[in-house]
């Protein structure tokens, strides 16, 4: 990889910290820089994160692009061990790692069930989930000496996680540990080897265990119309594209939206102007997510992607094959693209839906309408049943999310007050 100062030396390769944390500061010292900055990955693995609007914009669509990790040498020739924990990421099969025609297929087995239309569909039920949630929430503060409940166990969690497990057609005993093991698997990065790769064979086998059960018994679930999915020449899904796109849809479709939510409710809860400003009607919530998205998105720097040709971006020549993260919190904040102002959360921001939090072209987050749907209904009722809500500790004590992949906290705990202090 090739980059330099304008001083013409060679600027040193980031080693990233297994730890996460976060991202912001790190953003802001790397972008300084440049768009593209070259990085070191736990295990010694060299790579690339895209940090730049412009640049991830073009990097995401661009035709010489790829997902599938048949495009990475070194995922191939042993100089990535078998055991490297974010192997995970290159190894499922699914439509989040297939390119061309074989994306298209597998994406079009789901896209049917994320439609705008579907989704709205889905609307009084996320509604009835919220309510309930938010009963949840009152009771579990009530019950505490203090008044505190922690916002991402009673609200931000079971939400998403019941919408997409209600889809997927997963039976309610199954959903904790489901969460557990995608966290592990998907969204910690300070990980071992070890860990991983059992966390990998529970989730595998659990989630065969709920695709057996639909096949014993389909219904109306998003699993058993997979399982019963043909292509024209009568190929069914195979297991492995079965159990990565039942992964997919269950991390994508929870991990994130818990994020958006408990950033949001931290920004608002952190910028009581920009509250009172949606609650006099002065902005929606709406704008309130896109601003999140773009402020404090969900995820942080998302792997991977592969050039299939040496290729310049940003200045950086990129070599063939190199794994690549996309940086979704940095664009958010690249003040080329969002203006100087890009560090303040505002939700009059005029363009935050520009964002590329939902990624770009042909992968585009199939999830996003419901993504969107859920935390916009979230955020409106909670903060419409508990307007006084806010943080129970300062937010900069807050435990961060041990990941450099996921963006958010790891607690949140609030005090879900009817009426302001």
């Amino acid at each position: 990889m090739s980059s330099q100062s304008p001083a013409h030396v060679p600027v040193p390769a980031h080693v990233v910290d297994p730890a996460g944390g976060c991202p912001h500061a790190l953003n802001a010292e790397l972008r300084a820089r440049g768009p593209v900055a070259e990085v070191v990955l736990p295990g010694g693995v060299p790579a690339a994160v895209v940090l730049g609007h412009d640049a991830l914009k073009e990097f995401l669509s661009h035709p010489d692009v790829a997902k599938d990790a048949r495009h990475c040498p070194a995922l191939r020739d042993g100089s990535i061990p078998a055991d490297w924990p974010l192997r995970v990421f290159a190894d499922a099969q699914g439509m989040h790692t297939a390119d061309g025609a074989d994306h298209r297929r597998l994406r079009s087995l789901v896209g049917n069930a994320f439609t705008a239309r579907q989704v709205e569909r889905l609307r009084p039920r996320i509604e009835e989930l919220t309510d309930g949630l938010l009963d949840d929430l009152g009771r579990a503060a009530a019950q505490d000496p203090d008044g505190v409940a922690d916002l991402r166990t009673h609200f931000a969690l079971p939400l998403p996680m019941s919408v997409i497990c209600e889809l997927l057609g997963v039976d309610p005993e199954h959903r904790d540990r489901l969460h557990d093991l995608t966290y592990t698997v998907i969204i910690a990065t300070d990980t071992t080897p070890a860990e991983v790769t059992a966390a990998v064979r529970e989730l595998v086998g659990l989630l065969g265990t709920v695709a057996a059960t639909r096949r014993a018994a389909p219904g109306e679930d998003l699993t058993s119309a997979l399982i019963a999915a043909r292509e024209g020449d009568g190929d069914r899904l195979s297991e492995a594209e079965l159990i990565g796109t039942m992964r997919l849809m269950l991390v994508a479709g929870h991990e994130t939206t818990l994020n958006l939510i408990s950033n949001a409710v931290r920004a608002l809860c952190t910028h009581r102007d920009q509250l009172d400003l949606v609650l006099a009607g002065r902005a929606g919530w709406s704008d309130v997510v896109d601003e999140t998205l773009r402020w404090d998105g969900p995820v942080s720097w998302f792997p991977f992607r592969y050039p299939t040709r040496d290729l310049e971006l940003g200045g950086t020549l990129v070599p063939r094959g190199t794994p690549v993260l996309a940086g979704y919190t940095a664009a958010g904040r690249d003040t080329a693209f969002h203006g100087p102002d890009a560090d303040r959360f505002d939700v009059t921001r005029p363009g935050a839906a520009r964002h590329l939090s939902f990624g770009q072209g042909a992968h585009y987050c199939v999830g996003a309408p419901l993504a969107l749907l859920e935390a916009t209904i979230a955020l409106e009722r909670l903060f419409t049943r508990y307007p006084g809500l806010d943080l129970a500790v300062p937010e900069p004590t807050l435990p961060h999310q041990r990941s450099f992949i996921g963006n958010s906290v790891h607690t949140l705990p609030v005090r879900p007050a009817p009426k302001r202090a």
